[in-house]
């Protein structure tokens, strides 16, 4: 046991000099260093970084304005990015704890643009569509007179005819699949949902065609009468004149 002490006590008092000796504890980066550090990172193009700095500012809860802004330039950092699901995450939530902060227009169009992104083909799901579309659509309704609320108003005629594309494909999925009632529905919907739709000779097409395979020419005839008024120029109306001649 006394050898044991023999090698143990200088091990021991080595420990407690160097615990003595006086050597500084370096300080902690304060909020605003790791603020100004985002900054840095985020002009050299340096995102994930940046992201990673504001995210130490936001988690202090040293400054609420501070933390709040290192939340925006957080999103805003994601969309630069092109992290576009991950912006618009971060935009949903600073709206969801800051509703009526002064930078909510600005937000909303930014979390819009977000989701207007990640939008996908007519034949694919349009979640990301319908996101878009009721962002800029609170815009508008919340702040009519911002700046930002006429490209919001293009943005959304856009959102709109992606949806109305989507319904005509679903709608003529159920037609080459002889599911002629949903596709009936699909196609109405379009004209009661989307009256503006640019491209309707289409889903006018469509529609008499699949009233016709249901035994209601009279619908079908009606239907591609307005396909020959307000589209006189349209390829669909030779169609539609063949559909009918071969039903007579």
């Amino acid at each position: 046991m006394r050898h044991i002490y023999k090698y143990l006590l200088p091990i021991l008092i080595c420990l407690f000099l160097a615990a003595c000796g006086g050597s500084k504890v370096k300080p902690k980066t304060s909020a605003e260093e790791h603020f100004q550090k985002g900054e840095s990172f985020f002009e050299s193009h340096l995102y994930d970084d940046a992201i990673a700095s504001w995210e130490k500012v936001r988690d202090t809860f040293y400054s609420p304005e501070l933390s709040m802004l290192a939340e925006l330039k957080i999103a805003e950092a994601y969309y630069i990015s092109e992290r576009y699901e991950e912006a618009a995450i971060a935009f949903q939530d600073f709206l969801t704890q800051h509703p009526n902060d002064f930078r909510a227009a600005t937000t909303l169009y930014r979390m819009g643009l977000s989701y207007y992104q990640q939008i996908l083909s007519p034949d694919r799901d349009q979640t990301s569509t319908e996101n878009a579309l009721h962002s800029f659509q609170e815009l508008i309704r919340r702040f009519p007179d911002d700046s930002q609320a006429q490209e919001a108003g293009y943005l959304i005629q856009r959102c709109r005819t992606r949806l109305a594309e989507h319904e005509v494909y679903v709608g003529r999925f159920y037609l080459k699949r002889k599911q002629y009632q949903p596709a009936i529905n699909r196609l109405e919907g379009i004209l009661e949902t989307f009256p503006d739709y640019y491209y309707r000779d289409e889903a006018y097409f469509y529609l008499g065609k699949a009233y016709l395979k249901t035994k209601q020419p009279d619908k079908a005839t009606n239907i591609f009468n307005q396909l020959t008024e307000e589209f006189p120029g349209s390829d669909y109306i030779e169609d539609a004149k063949e559909l009918l001649e071969e039903e007579s």
